[in-house]
């Protein structure tokens, strides 16, 4: 069998569809596997908001669009960027072993957060890294940076930036881990849902792709990403609400943790839950009532 995977143009994109094609190649009925690349709307409008122009749905849309048009057979996501209610036809048919969840700082003579003068300016996209940044350092000035994670890199260099926060696994990833300047812990900034996931999607009716692809997934990480997405699901979150969530597994329990914080960081529902691993996605209806109860709702209509 040959598996065709749909992937966006971007080295890192490029990277995780190169790591899922190395471990298919691997599996004995996997004759070849070929890489589509898509430029997608999300990759090619850089100039403006991305709450405002449609949200991180405009980076998949093509690639799904290309299994729909059976020009494709799976697509390869992180899943953080992936909404948290597919089309119907669609399936993650597997998520691979979770790498760095953390988020982290890049800043000019490798300053830390505490370093940074007051005033300074710090780059990211997204609402949640900007509100716990303003929460650890409210006399800081956030902006929003779209781009890849070189193009990001670039504008730092440029001066744009004084400081911009990226995601640990996507510097991992390119071997670009040199360039941090600090690594915030779970008790500093939350992580997006299923921050450091590769997933791979597919039509739901092809159950000879999903018998192959599925022998890649990771339990341990479906049960945190299950988790942790649905909080985000039941408070009718998409991947840009200012809410972070991560998930632990050990010895048959999941611990989550999740917080929904105000634009300004400045008011602030957290809190967690420890159950069951076989009932991870009822660990996060659980936490999400609970932060309901102590304003979750009130804060994502401010941010709204």
């Amino acid at each position: 069998m040959i598996i065709r995977i749909a992937t966006r143009k971007s080295k890192l994109a490029l990277w995780q569809a190169n790591h899922v094609s190395n471990i298919l190649k691997k599996l004995p009925e996997i004759e070849d596997v070929e890489l589509l690349p898509f430029s997608t709307k999300g990759d090619q409008i850089l100039d403006q908001n991305l709450q405002k122009i449609g949200g991180k749905g405009l980076f998949i849309k093509e690639l799904e669009y290309a299994i729909l048009q059976n020009k494709a057979d799976i697509a390869v996501h992180s899943m953080k960027d992936l909404p948290v209610l597919l089309q119907e036809e669609f399936f993650i048919a597997a998520l691979l072993k979770r790498e760095s969840p953390f988020d982290c700082l890049l800043s000019k003579k490798k300053l830390k957060l505490a370093e940074l003068k007051s005033g300074s300016l710090v780059g990211s996209s997204s609402l949640r890294r900007q509100s716990q940044i303003l929460k650890l350092r409210p006399d800081l000035r956030v902006k929003n940076l779209r781009g890849n994670v070189n193009t990001r890199i670039d504008k730092l260099e440029s001066g744009d930036y004084d400081a911009i926060i990226l995601a640990k696994a996507g510097l991992d990833r390119l071997e670009l881990s040199s360039e941090i300047s600090q690594t915030f812990s779970t008790e500093e900034m939350v992580p997006a849902a299923a921050q450091g996931v590769i997933g791979i999607e597919c039509l739901r009716q092809k159950e000879e792709i999903i018998d192959i692809v599925s022998r890649l997934n990771d339990f341990e990480t479906e049960v945190t990403t299950n988790c942790e997405r649905s909080v985000n699901s039941a408070l009718f979150a998409d991947c840009h609400s200012p809410i972070g969530s991560y998930a632990t597994y050990a010895n048959g329990k999941c611990r989550l943790e999740s917080i929904v914080i105000s634009p300004d960081g400045s008011i602030e529902a957290r809190d967690s839950v420890t159950g069951s691993a076989n009932k991870a996605e009822e660990l996060g209806l659980e936490l999400a009532d609970r932060l309901k109860q102590i304003g979750a709702i009130e804060i994502l209509k401010l941010a709204r």
